[in-house]
């Protein structure tokens, strides 16, 4: 992935949030007939692995678990926010018209090694992690214990598990870090006031300093 050091993000807590607050990826695996991408909700175990694994299931019918070989490597593209940007928006376009529009964007790509389980005891560790995660929030979060026995054993056996060991994980986050604070700051209430606060918030996330990163000025040069 081409990335311009302003907008390389190699920190991994940030990674992992980006990947946890957007968790529907697309699997990329290299397969006889050439490139196929699967779309799936992913789980995080960020104490796995040297960068993280990633857990998922897929349909028994999706031929991905019978066509990649446990081993083989792939790839997860997770998108946080993104969105057009006008250069009408800038303060600065209306004094010197040398704008043209962009697109905002955070992404991550994970690479690793996908392994096939199929098995029970895996696809319900797999199925109740990812169901308290997003029913978290329901007034009612619905249970695996909800559903029937026979048929929630049933349909586990229409799905097969799959896990990613990452063995590297990078993103991008272009998001306007190189426009002046005038330019920024007006973007950003464009956006809010357009309904796109998620894109917005991305935006102040990403101008704060790096904490692990020296602060203090450059040397002048002489």
């Amino acid at each position: 992935m081409y990335s311009p050091r302003l907008f390389a993000e190699s920190r991994p807590e940030e990674l992992h949030r980006i990947v946890r607050e957007h968790p529907f990826g697309m699997l990329v695996t290299c397969r006889a007939t050439g490139l196929e991408a699967d779309h799936l909700p992913f789980l995080l175990d960020a104490g796995r692995g040297p960068s993280g694994t990633l857990l998922a299931h897929v349909a028994r019918s999706n031929p991905v678990w019978r066509e990649v070989r446990d081993g083989d490597a792939v790839m997860v593209v997770f998108h946080g926010p993104q969105g057009y940007i006008s250069p009408n928006w800038y303060p600065s376009k209306q004094e010197t018209h040398r704008h043209v529009p962009t697109w905002n964007y955070e992404v991550v790509h994970a690479h690793g090694t996908l392994r096939v389980r199929d098995d029970e005891k895996f696809l319900r560790g797999v199925v109740g992690r990812l169901t308290r995660a997003h029913e978290a929030g329901q007034p009612a979060p619905w249970r695996m214990s909800d559903a029937p026995a026979d048929y929630l054993a049933d349909a586990l056996g229409q799905i097969v598990g799959i896990e990613v060991e990452l063995t590297r994980i990078e993103g991008k986050r272009k998001l306007s870090q190189n426009r002046d604070r005038r330019d920024f700051e007006s973007t950003v209430r464009a956006l809010e006031d357009r309904g796109r606060s998620d894109l917005a918030n991305a935006m102040r996330r990403a101008r704060e300093p790096d904490p692990t990163e020296d602060q203090s000025p450059a040397p002048a040069i002489r």
